[in-house]
């Protein structure tokens, strides 16, 4: 993997992201401010949406479709949810320049390279992405240019695919601040089960336990919301269109990781039963230390509030970076 710094061969004369999301909208922002060379068309499906990029100043160019924006792209990035890339991919192959690289940022892979690989033309190289860094909000105001900054992009080539076009889209995250890795399609979807998959389906589950609770507690549970809590609504307010997709696309793995689970909640509910104290003391070392690791990692930051500090949407300046922080996707 080409080493930082790389901008003459992370460098895309022109770039089209497809969505206007989160990510959309921030790797906008990055591609303007670490790679000025590089010229952005931007497009989404929502007018409203495409009004509003350019108000803002989002992308070089505001095309009205997707396949408008694909033109003479040398690169084109799909930012919607896994459950339209089908579809998008669809409309948008006729249009793909032979040389071009398509790839997206999608939470699942095997769902996306399944399919987006029979429509890719010839001369197309298909190298998808998914850079594991987000906020729970959503909008093309809630972007932020260092979203990507020491932050980990998990590149899934197929099989087959080209290792000089894989080698680009390498150096053209790590351009935007981003660590990079490698693994395959599969691989990555049962790691993000576990990493990120299963603790949202965690979240909105609480979530929904105590809002099933509200009338018996008389608002209590809200009234008297610890840090945990919080946390969890945090993450349970991420977009549901997006998270429906994921789950629906990575159900194996997720169906497999709940399972183990399943199997751990059921013997630490035994320790607590049987009043194992010192399993119960040997689980919560443990698991302090993963937390610790986290930290010290550059992942997470041990500053009073978990470094959140506010909870205005991130959409420009002081905010951007402690909300840069908020990794979950």
């Amino acid at each position: 993997m080409p080493g930082p710094g790389m901008t003459e061969t992370a460098k895309f004369e022109r770039i089209a992201l497809i969505g206007l999301g989160l990510i959309g909208s921030s790797l906008a922002r990055a591609i303007k401010a670490r790679l000025p060379g590089s010229r952005v068309v931007v497009s989404d499906h929502a007018e409203a949406v495409r009004r509003r990029a350019g108000e803002i100043g989002l992308g070089d160019e505001i095309a009205e479709d997707a396949g408008q924006a694909v033109v003479d792209a040398d690169l084109v990035i799909l930012c919607v949810p896994v459950g339209a890339t089908a579809s998008l991919g669809a409309a948008i192959a006729p249009a793909l320049k032979p040389g071009a690289v398509l790839s997206d940022v999608g939470s699942v892979k095997g769902a996306v390279v399944a399919a987006l690989a029979p429509l890719v033309p010839d001369g197309v190289h298909l190298v998808p992405a998914h850079p594991v860094a987000g906020t729970e909000y959503s909008g093309p105001d809630s972007g932020f240019a260092t979203l990507f900054e020491n932050r980990w992009c998990i590149l899934t080539p197929p099989e087959a695919a080209d290792p000089v076009a894989v080698a680009k889209m390498g150096a053209f995250w790590q351009a935007l601040g981003a660590n990079v890795e490698l693994m395959s399609p599969a691989h990555h979807d049962l790691v993000l089960a576990i990493t990120s998959h299963v603790p949202h389906l965690i979240a909105y589950n609480i979530v929904g336990t105590a809002a099933d609770l509200e009338e018996v507690t008389a608002s209590e549970v809200i009234k008297f919301s610890a840090g945990g809590f919080r946390d969890f609504t945090r993450i349970a307010a991420s977009d549901p269109t997006m998270w429906r997709d994921v789950f629906l696309n990575n159900r194996d793995a997720v169906l497999e990781m709940l399972g183990r689970f399943n199997e751990d909640l059921s013997a630490l509910q035994r320790m607590i039963r049987w009043g194992d104290g010192d399993g119960l003391f040997e689980l919560f070392t443990r698991t302090r230390a993963i937390r610790r690791n986290i930290i010290a990692s550059g992942q997470e930051t041990s500053a009073p509030d978990f470094g959140r500090g506010t909870s205005a949407p991130p959409a420009s300046g002081a905010n951007a970076k402690a909300a840069v922080r908020e990794n979950k996707n």
